[in-house]
């Protein structure tokens, strides 16, 4: 994340930060933290775990939107402990979810969308970024607006890989 630039851009409000779910409880033989069409208590834990990666590159400039279904409210409750705004078009990501990123990012404030893999696959497509079938549970998309105001992605994390980029990072998050 420092090669990328992610961390500057980060102190100064200009990162968009895509993130999948965590574990369905659905496609899982992992005990559900509460309703069938939410996540596991494995997922959950996964989730606290990247909050606190969060936490840790600092929270003080982001606002947290989630997509409104049971999965993606768990997800973002396990991560921050608080509940946040939802909204309907990080579960319906037809061809307006580039504007619709566009239209809730404010300037000097990063935003993290708790979405789909759907939402997040079909985006990397639309920005020519090669990418697998499906993401990885809780993993992040990092992107940022350009100069040219569109979306430039700056990489991709997944949740496993937090504890090291962690360790490399500046002593000055």
């Amino acid at each position: 994340m420092q090669h990328s630039g992610i961390y500057q851009q980060w102190k100064a409000g200009e990162v968009i930060a895509l993130v999948r779910h965590a574990e369905r409880c659905d496609r899982s033989a992992n005990p559900c933290l509460g309703p069938a069409d939410g996540i596991t208590r494995l997922g959950s834990a996964t989730a606290t775990d990247l909050g606190k990666a969060y936490r840790t590159i600092g929270m003080d400039r982001t606002d947290v939107i989630s997509s409104p279904m049971t999965r993606t409210l768990q997800t973002a409750q396990a991560m921050f402990n608080q509940a946040t705004s939802t909204q309907d078009w990080l579960l319906n990501c037809a061809d307006n979810f580039e504007n619709d990123i566009k239209a809730h990012k404010l300037q000097g404030r990063n935003l993290i969308l708790v979405t789909h893999s759907g939402c997040i696959s079909d985006l990397e497509s639309r920005l020519g970024f090669a990418h697998a079938l499906a993401t990885e549970y809780t993993s992040s998309l990092f992107l940022t607006l350009g100069t040219n105001g569109k979306l430039q992605i700056l990489g991709i994390l997944n949740a496993k890989s937090w504890p090291q980029v962690l360790k490399e990072a500046p002593n000055n998050l």
